[in-house]
């Protein structure tokens, strides 16, 4: 997983882009207080396990594709740990 950091809010999270539908993030920090997105719709009471993701973080997450910063799996040559093939 790299790091990428929000364009909108700067919170930092781990990403890996497996191909260019799916996206994998693991949050460093809670999501509902780190992302001020997901904690707007927290407090209107829609909990983030729901939420499929942050707009402004899905954003940054296609910036860095598109700017060669973040490579799908898809893109890489050397093989993913732990993954066979």
């Amino acid at each position: 997983m790299q790091p990428l950091v929000c364009g909108t809010c700067a919170n930092q999270v781990l990403v890996e882009k497996f191909s260019p539908s799916h996206t994998s993030v693991q949050w460093l920090d809670d999501a509902e207080s780190s992302c001020p997105d997901l904690a707007r719709r927290a407090a209107l009471g829609e909990h983030s396990n729901w939420v499929p993701t942050c707009p402004a973080l899905r954003d940054s997450i296609e910036r860095a594709v598109a700017a060669g910063e973040l490579a799908t799996d898809e893109q890489r040559h050397e093989p993913v740990p732990g993954r066979l093939g």
